[in-house]
């Protein structure tokens, strides 16, 4: 292993010497006002074909330039033109910052769509970007925008409800879904009621969504990855924004340390806090649903220092603690909390072609519940993570290469249903080198890729191909292909089995697997899937793209808790089936679809579009079942007009529907004799217990869901830079009844939240 990454890094070495030899032009694109990086702006020399648009940074280089004299310009949709004079001669690095002011003139002239440019340079198939400007689009429920409401109209998200809801992307669980924030690893990123993330909003920068098929980048989990990253704090001006709702509140306060100019590339701050005080409120204003309250409590804390040089190069130090509390009646009572903090990097060389990036972080999570009828269980997992990536441009062409490290110990203290204890301790390390190339072939582009997941807790070593292409049909079609091979070593300490999903700690693989799956032996012990992905984009008009993608998921190795144990496995029980005495199982799972989406984006006007198939199956050696999350049908539209002078008033209406999921019906009931005095109970005066006889797993469907939602918002503009925002949001307008459970002994149907008016106010300045 120790040889490999060497040679990894020797490779990396040599190649980025190779790639260097040549006149290149670099830079970043700033926006004057707040410093802030410009994403996606057009960067290219006047008069020729030799040209890049901007990062997430802000970053973009040309490279392979012949000597000359060139115009630089930068162009960005509602910002000045900027140009610069540039001479080359021979193996030349010019280096630049670029600054833009937003215009004060509006033309009517066409613009170069940066999504319209992205579509054609790069693959993202089966990835959609996300940024707070579409968050705010949808209707606020409780009058504030958050990742988590945006992320339920997407195509092949499957959202399991407001309480206690999880989102299930293309088949995958939570716990085979990665979740990065500047490259750390966020362990629960939604809090008990499903409508909000620990991500604020207007902290993020973009958020990217890997549905499947995702690069070598990307590992450690088998589903799917949401890569999010910050924006760095105000490096003009001290700024902010306080909101207040029936829901909770919000407050962010950004501002120079050191403020950037032509020889400083700036220093500033970020801090941001929110929580919901919804558990009083509701008392107040949703008391027709529970006069007791509506139980959901969190906190969310976030700070930031960004230190940048005039070159583009940055550190950014950052911290968060994120906390939820919450008691469902006659349920449970659970809470969880997670702190950590950590640096993320920015390095541009001056005499290469190259961009380093990486993280060091440590976190910690814990979560505790204690549940009707059940003995308590807690889970913990704290630990570090780290990264470092170097990407080299050739051309239009881009070399990645990075190696990603993680330590962590697990602690798990599970009962389950027969009142057997399972605890498990466990520190692993997991060392994961990868390889990249984005090449462009007359109309194709190809992105080939390695990733070597090493496992040191099991010894084992998983080989992972990745490979994407998009073919450019024509100017309007291009047709697009992923594929790739992923493990990983979590497991979830909640089944996919239970239907109200509350509690999700986490696990790292056990050793103490059954020897054998379905009469074969286990040649690992690591949960692994391969995936497909192909599609095809349409622009039918100027302005309407139409998307589809079909994708199959193999889960060729899953690991389960052992719902059936009713031995302990110790030598006196050896002779027992191991499917009654092992802690967990083994299973295998599919995930296949198909996902359509239609996006019309022009002047005042969005709408949005579309439709899910899916189907998801496990099977654990024995029987074949639908887990709870396995909807047939979703579909979301979701519509946005502007209009008034500055685009002061907004309307939006949001409208989901979804299939019913699975459920396992009663079929009878019994009477169980607890017989506390084992053989010398008294059992014809022994007071029994209601137990329920389940019918076949998972065969009944529950009644199917569906929700629109309002939203109406008003701008006051007080002064350039400071505005006050009146926000009103309808949730369920017609008050649907969608179920949340059914109590099993009484039959009482638990619904998701009814309708739900709120109303928010949020100071700019």
């Amino acid at each position: 292993m120790k040889k490999t990454i060497f040679l990894f890094f020797t490779l990396l070495i040599l190649s980025t010497a190779l790639f260097s030899q040549n006149n290149t032009i670099k830079g970043f694109v700033y926006e004057k006002s707040t410093g802030e990086p410009v994403m996606f702006a057009s960067v290219f020399l006047k008069g020729t074909t030799m040209g890049s648009t901007t990062d997430e940074n802000g970053y973009f280089i040309i490279t392979r330039i012949p000597k000359g004299e060139y115009t630089l310009v930068s162009t960005f949709v509602g910002y000045d033109t900027v140009t610069r004079p540039v001479s080359l001669n021979v193996n030349d690095n010019v280096q630049l910052r670029l600054i833009l002011e937003q215009s004060t003139i509006q033309l009517e002239a066409v613009s170069v769509s940066a999504e319209y440019t992205s579509a054609r340079t790069d693959i993202r198939t089966s990835v959609t970007q996300v940024t707070p400007k579409l968050i705010k689009q949808i209707p606020t429920i409780g009058g504030q925008a958050d990742f988590a409401q945006y992320l339920q109209v997407l195509p092949g998200v499957v959202f399991t409800g407001d309480q206690g809801g999880q989102l299930y992307i293309r088949g995958g669980s939570p716990i085979q879904n990665k979740v990065l924030l500047d490259g750390m690893v966020i362990y629960n990123p939604f809090h008990s009621i499903g409508l909000f993330s620990v991500f604020e909003t207007d902290l993020l920068r973009t958020a990217d969504v890997h549905s499947g098929g995702f690069s070598a980048e990307h590992g450690g989990r088998i589903s799917a990855v949401m890569d999010l990253k910050t924006r760095d704090g105000n490096k003009q001006r001290l700024s902010g924004k306080v909101s207040g709702t029936t829901f909770g509140a919000n407050l962010l306060l950004e501002g120079p340390f050191v403020k950037q100019d032509e020889s400083h590339g700036g220093t500033s701050f970020l801090l941001s806090y929110k929580n919901s005080y919804l558990e009083q409120s509701s008392k107040v204003f949703y008391k027709y649903i529970d006069e007791d309250g509506l139980p959901y409590n969190f906190d969310d804390l976030y700070g930031k220092v960004s230190i940048n040089t005039t070159n583009g190069s940055k550190i950014n130090f950052f911290g968060f603690n994120f906390a939820d509390r919450v008691k469902y009646k006659a349920l449970s009572d659970f809470s969880w909390n997670t702190f950590g903090g950590g640096t993320h990097f920015v390095v541009i060389p001056g005499i290469s072609p190259v961009m380093i990036e990486g993280s060091i972080a440590y976190s910690n999570y814990a979560i505790s519940m204690d549940e009707k009828n059940n003995l308590p269980r807690s889970s913990k997992i704290d630990g570090f993570s780290a990264s470092v990536g170097v990407t080299s441009f050739v051309g239009k062409d881009e070399f990645k290469a990075g190696v990603e490290m993680q330590g962590f110990s697990t602690d798990f203290v599970y009962y389950n249903a027969m009142k057997l204890k399972t605890t498990l301790q466990q520190y692993t390390t997991e060392v994961a080198p990868y390889v990249t190339y984005r090449m462009g072939i007359n109309k194709f582009l190809l992105e080939p890729g390695i990733r070597l997941q090493y496992y040191a807790s099991h010894s084992y070593a998983s080989f992972e191909p990745r490979f994407a292409l998009k073919y450019l049909l024509s100017d309007k079609l291009r047709l697009k292909l992923a594929s790739g091979i992923y493990s990983q070593n979590f497991l979830a300490t909640s089944s996919d089995r239970e239907v109200v999903n509350l509690f999700y700690g986490f696990l790292s693989g056990p050793r103490d697997l059954p020897s054998t799956f379905d009469g074969k032996s286990l040649k690992h012990k690591i949960q692994k899937a391969e995936h497909i992905v192909v599609g095809a984009e349409y622009d039918a008009l100027k302005y309407l793209t139409f998307n589809i993608e079909g994708y199959y998921k193999n889960f060729s190795q899953l690991i389960n808790l052992n719902r059936n144990k009713i031995y302990n496995d110790i030598p006196q029980y050896s002779d027992k089936p191991e499917i009654q005495r092992k802690d967990f199982i083994v299973e295998t799972g599919r995930a296949y679809g198909l996902d359509v989406s239609l996006k019309y984006d022009h002047n005042n006007l969005y709408i949005w579009g579309a439709y899910s198939l899916s189907w998801v199956d496990r099977y654990d050696g024995m029987i074949t079942y639908a887990p709870h999350y396995d909807r047939r049908h979703n579909v979301t539209l979701l519509g946005v007009y502007k209009w008034g002078e500055f685009d002061q008033w907004e309307v939006n209406l949001k409208w989901n529907f979804g299939s019913g999921f699975p459920f396992t019906q009663n079929q009878g009931y019994y009477e169980q004799l607890i017989l506390v005095d084992g053989i010398s109970s008294d059992f014809i005066t022994e007071n029994g217990k209601i137990e329920t006889i389940y019918a076949d797993y998972n065969k009944g469907r529950l009644s199917d869901y569906h929700r629109l939602d309002f939203g109406l918002s008003y701008k006051f503009i007080i002064t350039e830079h400071s505005k006050i925002e009146v926000a009103f949001s309808l949730t369920n307008v017609y008050n649907r009844k969608n179920i949340f459970y059914v109590e099993r002994l009484s039959t009482e149907r638990i619904y998701q939240l009814p309708i739900m008016p709120s109303l928010g106010l949020a100071w700019t300045f």
